[in-house]
């Protein structure tokens, strides 16, 4: 049996659902109950665990066939990267404290930098900490979420704008729930020798042009995309009730991506998704 955590967010729903449709045993980690009464439903296990708890953790992971786990998101944490090293400490206790042998971690384009990119710092910290931590880890270093764009798509069909932070024309890796869920319950199953990572992107590198074309066709609208200096990221985010630590962070997030620095160590050995940008788009719009 396999646990996946996130199970009612998207890369965790999809890593679920591609394990079921294997036909391989799930056991789903959610936080609260309801969220995981779809997969009672789907005859999953479903287990309510706190990450903080790592005594619940431990026991959820004990005697699974491996697990895919990942740093849940933490709105409204004062400083964000030591919540988020607080959560890596927990993870790493209960993975060896429950004896897990293989390891799947949900990690970020980018990760293999130290600083500069923002929140992704928090993933470099914790592949460093759950480096070795059992038999078999892999890091799935996925690229920049097409899921990312769907708040953007209300305001791009009242104004005709998809607003994004940097130029516009530059293509980037970038890669959607679904092939984030395959590629991990793909990860699972075969297993690692060591520590390995595997570096993700979508069928092709998009713009976000590219992404407004497929918006506009979607809406039946006309979406163009607009470039807003980078430089104005942090005050829009706290316009958006964002936090001042995490708008901080984003802001260097979306500086990271103009410096080249939310690229793969390896832009020509990784994975690539096979969903299209329409189809991945769709669903959101």
């Amino acid at each position: 049996m396999y646990v996946v955590a996130g199970a009612s967010g998207r890369t965790g729903a999809a890593t679920a659902e591609a394990l079921l449709k294997q036909g391989q045993k799930v056991r789903v980690l959610v936080r609260r109950a309801v969220q995981g009464e779809p997969w009672l439903r789907r005859h999953a296990e479903v287990a309510v665990v706190d990450f903080a708890d790592e005594a619940a953790l431990t026991v959820a992971l004990k005697g699974m066939t491996g697990a895919f786990l990942l740093l849940p998101p933490q709105p409204g944490a004062p400083d964000f990267l030591a919540a988020s090293a607080a959560l890596t400490e927990h993870l790493v206790h209960a993975i060896k404290a429950s004896g897990l042998k293989n390891l799947v971690f949900l990690s970020s384009v980018g990760a293999q930098h130290p600083a500069g990119t923002g929140p992704v710092v928090a993933l470099h910290r914790a592949e460093k900490a759950l480096k070795g931590v059992c038999p078999s880890v892999t890091f799935l270093r996925a690229a920049y979420f097409l899921e990312n764009w769907a708040p953007s798509f209300m305001s791009a069909l009242e104004t005709g704008e998809l607003r994004f932070f940097g130029p516009t024309h530059l293509k980037f890796p970038q890669v959607c729930a679904h092939d984030v869920g395959v590629a991990a319950a793909n990860a699972l199953v075969a297993g690692a020798h060591g520590t390995t990572v595997i570096e993700l992107s979508g069928k092709e590198n998009w713009s976000p042009e590219d992404v407004a074309a497929v918006v506009h066709a979607l809406l039946e609208a006309p979406v163009k995309a607009v470039s807003v200096p980078v430089e104005q990221c942090k005050a829009a985010l706290l316009a958006a009730n964002l936090g001042e630590d995490q708008a901080a962070l984003y802001a260097e997030l979306y500086q990271g991506l103009g410096r080249g620095l939310l690229a793969f160590a390896h832009p020509h050995g990784g994975q690539r998704g096979t969903t299209t940008l329409y189809d991945a788009l769709k669903p959101l719009v």
